[in-house]
């Protein structure tokens, strides 16, 4: 309602108020002489003369209560309630109290003018016809009636979006003693009867709360799974009518036919926008995908041939892995073709955050040198599991199990998504019956370390044996003489 409307109600108000009052004065003024001129004018018909000034008195009274009853309405509902509560009564309730205060008041008003009226009898008589207008009236009763329910459960009201039975969907516009009228997202008007909505599921997204949408896409099974959450959760984030109290959560959905498909829940702060809304947020995840180098998947059919693999090839990193384990300190000793011949015979392996790559007590025969991400090396320290240790791109760990045979003496944990370098048993004996001599180097390499160990951990059991110890149980695990 604008301004210019409520103005020009407010002058008819006070113009009605103004006529009704003037009415009531010049009625009670010249009461008497009104009297005397009716009982002139109807001849001997004086309680009739009387009966008219009672009914004059009777309407100007009347519209006097409908007025007043019309301001105190204004005040509770317009003015009182919406202090408390903060929006403003449903017409319905503010409705039934005009009725209601009305017909108190002008009962009370007719009762004081016309006390030789009985109004039990009058109401007795009346009963009847109530029956037939009840039975005449069925539908709209019960609509009055469901309208009377809903106020009282208040499950939504004007501005929330609702469903009504999985059929119409829209925004309260207004609640009505004999229909919920709402707006669809097509801009359409939809009145539901009371009755109706009473007995239908309802679905309610109130505008006060944050409701969450959800949005499904994919990616290609090549796409790292850690980069697609955190490039999806940072472009939706910061996209207009998405909610900051609420980190937006993605999360894989289901392992598909052609590829990853994904699930992205985040909440609006209006949810009357949520088809604009959902739209952005497609095209943000768009957009980040190509920043990113991320691809959508989409149904393929490809035809693998599968050849014998060349030795070092299949990880498609050769000159690069080469690089890697030159820089590692254990393999410090080795001259380029066996650091070559190591390379080669790596594996790679991708760890998701939170993933154990080793487990303290598992056995093992080979090593790892982390070539991209980062580790936490985990102690059991009195039940608890204690962090004693973060590797970085270059670090290596177990190398114990692969010269030694031992079980691994620690935890180590993917602080990231984490590719490790995972060096085996076999491919380092080759590299000893190359070069025997290395197996010495190597002893005193593998005592430093532990000796370094042992003074960060000072739980970690890392032996007290010495480089001729430390040889022999190399020697003794890979058959050397």
């Amino acid at each position: 309602m604008n301004r210019s409307t409520s103005k020009n109600k407010l002058i008819l108000f006070v113009v009605t108020a103004t006529l009704a009052l003037l009415g009531l004065f010049l009625v009670k003024r010249f009461e008497e002489r009104l009297s005397e001129f009716l009982r002139d004018r109807m001849g001997g018909l004086a309680s009739r003369a009387d009966t008219v000034v009672d009914v004059l008195l009777l309407v100007l009274l009347g519209i006097l209560a409908y007025l007043f009853v019309r301001a105190l309405n204004n005040f509770i509902f317009g003015l009182v309630f919406r202090l408390r509560k903060g929006f403003e009564a449903p017409t319905l309730v503010r409705n039934i109290f005009s009725i209601v205060a009305f017909t108190a008041l002008f009962l009370l008003i007719f009762s004081s003018l016309f006390e030789d009226v009985n109004l039990g009898a009058l109401f007795t008589t009346s009963a009847i016809f109530g029956v037939i207008l009840g039975l005449a009236l069925q539908d709209t009763l019960g609509n009055f009636f469901a309208g009377i329910s809903l106020q009282a459960d208040r499950p939504f009201q004007v501005g929330d979006v609702i469903t009504v039975g999985q059929k119409h969907t829209g925004v309260v516009e207004e609640i009505t003693w004999r229909a919920v009228k709402i707006r669809t997202f097509q801009n359409h008007i939809i009145e539901i009867n009371n009755s109706t909505a009473a007995k239908e599921p309802l679905e309610v997204c109130a505008r006060d709360n944050l409701n969450a949408r959800l949005i499904f896409f994919n990616t290609l099974y090549t796409d790292s799974p850690a980069k697609t959450i955190h490039v999806v959760r940072e472009a939706v984030r910061e996209a207009d009518n998405v909610s900051q109290m609420i980190t937006p959560i993605v999360r894989i959905r289901d392992l598909g036919e052609s590829g990853v498909d994904y699930e992205l829940k985040y909440w609006l702060e209006d949810y009357a926008k949520y088809n604009d809304t959902d739209a952005l947020v497609r095209q943000r995840i768009w957009y980040a995908f190509r920043r990113a180098g991320l691809n959508f998947a989409y149904p393929t059919r490809t035809l693998h041939v599968e050849r014998s693999p060349k030795i070092g090839v299949q990880n498609g990193e050769g000159g690069i892995i080469v690089d890697r384990l030159s820089a590692v300190d254990i393999f410090a000793p080795l001259s380029v073709e066996e650091t070559s011949m190591l390379a080669q015979a790596a594996v790679s392996h991708v760890f998701a955050p939170g993933e154990t790559v080793i487990r303290a007590g598992d056995p093992g025969s080979s090593m790892f040198v982390v070539h991209n991400g980062r580790v936490c090396v985990q102690i059991n320290d009195k039940g608890k599991l204690r962090t004693v240790a973060t590797l970085n791109e270059g670090d290596f760990f177990g190398e114990m199990a692969l010269l030694t045979g031992e079980p691994r003496t620690a935890n180590v944990v993917a602080m990231e998504e984490t590719e490790v370098l995972e060096i085996g048993h076999k491919a380092m004996k080759g590299v000893f019956e190359t070069n025997p001599g290395l197996v010495e180097s190597l002893s005193y390499i593998i005592v430093e370390r532990r000796q370094a160990l042992a003074a960060r951990a000072d739980t970690l059991d890392t032996g007290n044996e010495g480089p001729a110890g430390i040889l022999s149980a190399i020697k003794r695990f890979f058959g050397l003489k």
